[in-house]
């Protein structure tokens, strides 16, 4: 009788106790970097239920709040390959998602801010074909032969250079400032799947950037640890002389102090674009097809 008590205590214990997974996600970088792995998982298998959701979550896709039961995030799919920083200074996780399914292909960024041992937010802004640039395939092929390792601790840029050379570059959209922009030589720009720079050590991001757009109602994901900066914002301000507003996301990875990679994802419908290129999100790569500008 004794015996069946202990058992009896030990199954309510278990049953009482959180998951491992569930009680090891916290703002630390290992709790964040648990949130993430769960997060990849549910991505993959379109299930939700292995993920510690608060009960107040928000769910956002495309800069507007979603029903997470009808969302992106409960498509089951197959990624190819996936990249993801942590920031333990506000909470939150960015994940770049790259699937070359040539039925429903995606580029797409999830941002996760976690509340003590909880995910209290999920926000996805997704590209697919048809969307700005879109070349699944390219943008996989250039992502996944870049090296975003972590940087040595004593060479470490501090969370302030990595925002401000963030804002430099998107600042120089609105006024061409482009001067003010620390540009690294060799510097990518992979862009929707369009691509910078063939592999020569003078290989620019300074190519075809556009003035007289806003890039408005920035967000900021920094990982120093990796040298990132992943900018949530809106390609123009959105108003009625303010361009589109379209969502968006700009990844910097930054060396030394200068931009060495850049990616850019844009949830705007190719066919929608106006003009012949003033206006494009980071401006047009070389060979880019005439008559998509953004406005």
């Amino acid at each position: 009788m004794r015996r069946l008590g202990v058992i009896g205590i030990v199954l309510a214990g278990a049953l009482l106790a959180p998951t491992s997974g569930f009680a090891q996600v916290s703002c630390s970088r290992e709790g964040l970097q648990r949130a993430v792995d769960l997060y990849v998982a549910a991505q993959t298998k379109g299930d939700t239920t292995g993920l510690p959701l608060a009960m107040g979550l928000g769910y956002y896709e495309n800069n507007a709040p979603a029903a997470i039961a009808d969302g992106l995030i409960k498509t089951p799919m197959k990624i190819d390959h996936q990249r993801s920083f942590l920031d333990p200074s506000t909470c939150q996780t960015f994940t770049e998602v790259i699937v070359t399914n040539k039925d429903k292909p995606y580029v797409f960024g999830t941002r996760l801010r976690v509340n003590h041992d909880k995910i209290a937010e999920v926000e996805i802004i997704w590209t697919t074909t048809g969307y700005w640039l879109f070349n699944a395939d390219n943008y996989l092929k250039w992502s996944s032969t870049e090296k975003w390792d972590p940087i040595p601790a004593n060479r470490r840029e501090t969370r302030d250079t990595l925002v401000a050379a963030a804002n430099a570059y998107l600042d120089a959209f609105l006024e061409g400032k482009k001067d003010l922009v620390p540009w690294g030589y060799p510097c990518q720009r992979t862009e929707g799947g369009m691509h910078t720079g063939n592999g020569s050590p003078m290989d620019s991001c300074d190519v075809g950037v556009p003035s007289g757009v806003n890039i408005a109602n920035r967000r900021f994901i920094v990982d120093p640890t990796v040298g990132t900066v992943t900018v949530f914002c809106t390609f123009g301000a959105g108003g009625p002389n303010g361009g589109s507003g379209s969502p968006d996301v700009h990844i910097f990875r930054v060396e030394a102090g200068k931009l060495r990679y850049v990616h850019t994802m844009t949830h705007l419908l190719q066919a929608n674009f106006r003009g012949g290129g003033a206006g494009r999100p980071g401006g047009a790569p070389p060979n880019t097809p005439p008559a998509t500008g953004r406005q």
